[in-house]
């Protein structure tokens, strides 16, 4: 008996520091494989790239919208504008023009 008191004191003893050390390689591989982590910054890199493709497209998109909308201010609308619009809507043309349909 007394033989094996001195091997479950020691395993008592290295229970606290083996737990701790468990949960500190728990943290570690968190830190590196997790979806924050050191190894998900190349994805991130990448997809702000994309994104900022995107940005830049959808900007040019919303300048010409903003210009359009400009272009009809009903303080000083543009002609070739209105002529344009009315006639897509409205589906008519002169009888001397030539339509090219684009699809």
């Amino acid at each position: 008996m007394s033989s094996r008191k001195p091997v479950i004191k020691p395993a008592k003893q290295a229970i606290a520091p083996g737990i701790s050390l468990v949960a500190l390689l728990a943290i570690a591989a968190y830190a590196l494989l997790g979806p924050t982590g050191v190894l998900a910054w190349g994805d991130y890199r990448q997809r702000l790239e994309v994104q900022k493709v995107e940005l830049a497209r959808l900007q040019k998109q919303r300048d010409a919208l903003r210009n359009r909308v400009e272009l009809l201010d009903p303080k000083a609308v543009d002609p070739d504008l209105v002529s344009e619009l009315v006639r897509r809507e409205l589906n008519v043309a002169h009888p001397d023009e030539v339509i090219v349909p684009l699809k």
